[in-house]
């Protein structure tokens, strides 16, 4: 956090600051985003806010305290459509159960358009390749809009 780049403290969200990256050698990067995490059972969910001020974050909060809300059926909703995107047929119910056991969500998006990408990791090793990653793409309403694998 710098003077240039305040940090915002949502009562429900926590702490959010401007991204930043130091690198091997030395150099440091300031990103087009704020971030921030909050605790989920065991682990931590990273958050991913696009804005490069405070003022361009501040729109999209409500929204993020929404999805964090109903964190625990959205989570299951996108893992579902991991798990059916990438089958060839039609699920069984204990291969959505498996594939939820199995995706832990490492992070949210917030972008600018107001959609949400809920990025998860394969915890297995058995459904992705390392080094990529499943994500669901999420409209206003959170519903589903797409599926895609990152790296």
């Amino acid at each position: 956090m710098t003077a240039q780049h305040p940090s915002l403290d949502d009562p429900e969200l926590g702490r959010l600051v401007r991204g930043e990256s130091v690198f091997d050698d030395g150099t440091f990067a300031v990103h087009d985003w704020y971030v921030g995490s909050i605790p989920y059972g065991d682990s931590e969910i990273e958050l991913m806010i696009d804005g490069t001020d405070a003022a361009a974050v501040q729109p999209l909060l409500p929204r993020l305290r929404t999805v964090v809300a109903d964190l625990d059926i959205i989570r299951r909703t996108a893992s579902d459509a991991v798990v059916t995107q990438f089958s060839d047929v039609e699920p069984e119910p204990h291969e959505l159960d498996e594939g939820a056991q199995d995706l832990r969500l490492e992070a949210i998006e917030a972008t600018a358009d107001g959609t949400f990408v809920l990025h998860f990791a394969d915890t297995c090793g058995e459904h992705f390749p390392d080094g990529y990653w499943p994500a669901a793409h999420l409209d206003g309403d959170c519903a589903v809009t797409a599926v895609t694998v990152e790296s």
